[in-house]
């Protein structure tokens, strides 16, 4: 009786003989690394944006501030990084158990050859629609910059005109004003009363921001509310509220709920203050400080006046206890007396000068006497000019028959040149 006998699994068939070397010639074979990154690249590719729920479970936060964790469900379990510069705005603490929403990109850690998802964002499972219309919102804003630093305009340090965007009968705006009041700066403040919450809350909140733009003349904007549920603080939630707060050309200062109560105003505001009490200890820390200053060196002043004052009165006294205040009239004669002398120094100086200045002109009048042509007469000698008044030097200047004028020590005389002579003889 015959059978029919069958291996499992089949068996592959062994090559022909002269086959090997062409199989392995024309077959791809991966390194263990090549792979990896094959799939990971697929992965990256494929999921660059998950959201993925489960419950946390083999938590751990390492000394570099990385949080590694996986995250699982009934039937499967996925490894999850959260790095951290990314968990450092986690607004809640992880634990194992706990059912969350983890937003990021699902790739492959070479090293292990293990898949898994860098967390790139989490939230608490369980808020329902809300809480994923918030996230979606933040992302989307995220992406237009709405949230960037540098876009956000400073906060003025002293203003002086406040705009308040609230609701009018909350207890924000009265612990508000109940900070601003007590000021002594003469603060204006100008209220523009909204709903805070329901249907129509942010358009309102929207419009009012708008409207103290154009009134203008303001330094500053808060905009805020007391606590309360998600559903409470929605209207500061709401896209035309954060676009408001973006395109406002005047500071603004989100003053939403408690200090663990987050909106998009938050994110968006110029400032996110804790509270609406915060809010208005921001507006004016800066003008407590001066007015401490202020007091400080009034003190101060005060101090170095009163030190002055009473220096001057010591000096005063002690004046007035000097002998120049009992006997002023014996001060004053000997004060005189004292002028008369300095007076007589003055004149016998001003003389001595005068007669050693005197004697110098003398003695240089007397050289220059020496050196002049005037002098050389005294000697015995002359000098003779021509009709012209040029003194002759040389035989040459003159002819016979003209007339020439010669200068004695005494006098003068006129005469005719009759002959001419030089140093070898006479020339007519």
């Amino acid at each position: 009786m015959g059978c029919n006998l069958k291996t499992y699994p089949p068996s592959y068939p062994s090559p022909a003989r002269g086959e090997g070397s062409i199989l392995a010639s024309t077959q791809k074979i991966y390194k263990v690394s090549e792979i990896t990154r094959e799939i990971r690249a697929i992965l990256e590719s494929r999921f660059p944006v998950v959201w993925v729920e489960g419950e946390i479970s083999n938590y751990k936060r390492h000394g570099s501030g990385h949080i590694y964790f996986t995250l699982k469900d009934e039937t499967a379990q996925l490894n999850a990084v959260f790095f951290a510069n990314a968990n450092q705005f986690l607004k809640f603490e992880l634990e194992d158990g706990l059912h969350v929403i983890c937003i990021g990109r699902i790739s492959v850690y070479d090293q292990r050859g293990q898949y898994q998802i860098y967390v790139q964002r989490m939230e608490p499972k369980g808020l329902g629609a809300l809480q994923l219309r918030f996230l979606q919102l933040k992302e989307k804003l995220e992406k237009e910059g709405l949230f960037r630093e540098e876009r956000k305009k400073p906060i003025p340090l002293y203003p002086k005109r406040i705009g308040i965007v609230t609701s009018p009968t909350g207890a924000a705006i009265q612990d508000m004003l109940k900070i601003l009041k007590r000021r002594t700066f003469g603060l204006e403040v100008f209220v523009f009363p909204v709903r805070v919450q329901g249907d129509g809350a942010a358009e309102e909140i929207s419009d009012g921001i708008d409207r103290l733009n154009q009134f203008g003349r303001l330094d500053l904007i808060i905009v805020g509310r007391g606590g309360g549920s998600l559903e409470d603080l929605w209207a500061f939630n709401e896209e035309q509220v954060a676009r408001a707060i973006a395109r406002s050309e005047i500071p603004i200062v989100s003053a939403v709920g408690h200090e663990v109560d987050w909106t998009m105003a938050d994110f968006v505001a110029d400032f996110r203050a804790h509270t609406p009490t915060a809010a208005a200890e921001k507006v004016v820390m800066n003008w407590d400080e001066l007015d401490e200053r202020l007091r400080e060196v009034r003190e101060r002043m005060q101090t170095a006046i009163k030190n002055l004052v009473g220096s001057k009165r010591e000096a005063l006294m002690s004046a007035k206890e000097s002998y120049a205040f009992r006997q002023p009239q014996v001060y004053i004669n000997q004060l005189s007396q004292r002028l008369d002398e300095l007076l007589r120094q003055m004149q016998n100086y001003l003389n001595r000068v005068f007669q050693e200045k005197k004697q110098l002109l003398r003695s240089w009048a007397g050289k220059l006497h020496t050196l002049s042509p005037l002098g050389v007469l005294d000697r015995g000698y002359s000098l003779t000019f021509d009709s012209q008044g040029s003194l002759l030097k040389d035989v040459k200047q003159i002819q016979v028959g003209e007339f020439i004028r010669t200068q004695l020590k005494s006098g003068t005389l006129k005469s005719k040149v009759t002959e001419l002579g030089a140093k070898d003889g006479i020339r007519t």
